[in-house]
């Protein structure tokens, strides 16, 4: 084969990749260009959408107390911050769209089938664990801390720490409730058997426990609504791994 054929494969080959990349960055400029236009849409609601995240604090702190601002571009920053992370938030449906438009002609028929489900399921539930954390964490959480300090001390959070502190719990609930999808795709792919992780329970409660513990502020009562519904979770992901067995050997059984 002489040089110019060699040349002219390796042109051949590139080609291809020169594609996906240019296409890779048209999926990365959309849905960046689709959470500054989220974004700006929602400037303009700035305070009163950190006054909605708020909210469960405010509504327990005592008469005459409020959230103050230590720093002095904190009043600034702070709304800020929680706009551009709603952008991303409301974004996240397009954002794996765009990528699963990249990936999707690469994948057979039966992937697609199965890929798309869980995405959208994982969206879903990390949507429903920051619903979580607002509705149910949040308000019992603030209530303890606000209930147990000292009578002569005055609670008044700063916005950036308050903000800090919530947006961890957001993203600890978020990923926690992705434990079903995990387990299930743990069952599927064959790394582990239904059997194998139901005697691991012990292991599963401790661990739940522990990661409660590194992902919340250390107090019990975050620490256990966040390892509960964690290992609720599991038991989900575990059942989804049943139905999956079940109806593979069906599938087996009929074959036959």
């Amino acid at each position: 084969m002489s040089h110019s054929d060699d040349s002219r494969d390796s042109g051949q080959a590139q080609a291809p990749l020169i594609e996906h990349l240019i296409e890779l960055r048209s999926r990365l400029m959309r849905a960046v260009v689709a959470i500054l236009v989220i974004f700006l849409g929602l400037y303009a609601f700035a305070n009163d959408i950190y006054g909605f995240v708020a909210e469960p604090l405010m509504a327990l702190l005592p008469a005459g107390s409020q959230m103050i601002a230590t720093e002095v571009a904190s009043p600034f920053l702070a709304p800020f911050k929680l706009t551009l992370v709603v952008a991303v938030f409301i974004a996240v449906p397009y954002v794996l769209h765009q990528a699963w438009a990249f990936v999707a002609p690469g994948l057979y028929d039966n992937e697609k089938a199965l890929a798309l489900p869980i995405l959208a399921s994982s969206v879903l539930l990390f949507y429903a664990g920051a619903a979580f954390a607002y509705y149910v964490v949040f308000p019992l959480l603030f209530q303890f801390f606000t209930q147990t300090g000292p009578e002569n001390v005055a609670v008044m959070t700063d916005i950036n720490a308050y903000l800090n502190f919530v947006l961890k719990l957001f993203f600890a609930f978020g990923v926690a409730f992705e434990i079903p999808i995990a387990t299930f795709l743990l069952i599927l792919s064959g790394a582990t058997t239904v059997e194998s992780l139901s005697k691991k329970r012990p292991y599963i409660i401790l661990g739940c426990f522990v990661v409660g513990m590194l992902l919340t502020p250390p107090d019990v009562i975050s620490q256990s609504l966040l390892a509960v519904p964690m290992y609720l979770l599991y038991e989900v992901g575990l059942l989804f791994g049943r139905l999956v067995r079940r109806k593979r050997e069906k599938d087996a059984a009929d074959e036959e």
